[in-house]
């Protein structure tokens, strides 16, 4: 009869038998010991990976919350609005007003004002904008018959900082910004026969001169386009 594991670890002396005894006691604790210590090695990894996991949640919640932050605090301000212009700017101290003709003509005019703040002027208006090089005085002429206003910096007596000022001034439409070289004035403010000429970016004359003038109705054709015509180069 082939013997059994159990009549293996069986023998007939006591002290074999206890030894044969404490070794099988021995297996099964090394067991129930390696399997203990793999459900805490499986336990723990799942512990690391929701502590992992939550890292990564917690992390990408504040980065989410951060750009939200940033997108608001960085974001640059709206243009500001004004209402439609109609006064004649008269009680804004240094404006000077002109009387100037409004035709149709081709080819360079020669203007009594520097910049021009009316005239004769191209067919073709130039669409309202900033503009980073200086414009034709023809195309810019007749945006200020349209209503806008044309603010020109002398690049060589203002600053970048000066400029970024100027534009933050603007309104989003009917408007105009450009450099205009050799200027007697860093900065100067004009719409249709009207100019304002200022030293400073930081001038609060600046908006009460675009409130007077903005799509003035005392411009030859208020509120006729300011875009779909001519770009010119250096428009931002």
């Amino acid at each position: 009869m082939t013997p059994t594991p159990d009549d293996k670890r069986k023998s007939g002396n006591p002290a074999t038998q206890a030894k044969i005894d404490l070794t099988v006691k021995q297996q099964r604790e090394q067991k129930r010991q390696e399997k203990l210590a793999e459900y805490q090695k499986q336990l723990a990894k799942r512990k690391r990976g929701k502590l992992v996991w939550w890292i990564v949640g917690s992390t990408a919640a504040v980065l989410v919350v951060a750009a939200i932050v940033a997108s608001i605090v960085f974001a640059p301000a709206p243009a500001p609005s004004y209402a439609r212009g109609d006064s004649d700017g008269s009680g804004i101290e240094g404006v000077e007003t002109f009387t100037n003709t409004a035709n149709h003509v081709e080819g360079a005019v020669d203007y009594p004002q520097s910049p021009p703040a009316g005239g004769d002027h191209n067919a073709m208006w130039l669409n309202c904008g900033v503009y980073t090089e200086p414009v034709p005085n023809e195309n810019a002429v007749h945006a200020l018959e349209h209503g806008a206003v044309w603010v020109t910096y002398d690049p060589a007596q203002v600053s970048a900082d000066d400029i970024a000022k100027l534009e933050g001034e603007l309104p989003s439409t009917y408007t105009v910004l450009s450099p205009y070289n050799d200027m007697d004035t860093p900065i100067a403010l004009s719409a249709w026969n009207a100019q304002l000429k200022i030293d400073s970016a930081d001038d609060e004359r600046i908006e009460e001169f675009i409130k007077a003038y903005w799509k003035s109705t005392n411009a030859p054709e208020p509120n006729a386009a300011c875009t779909g015509a001519h770009d010119a180069p250096g428009k931002k």
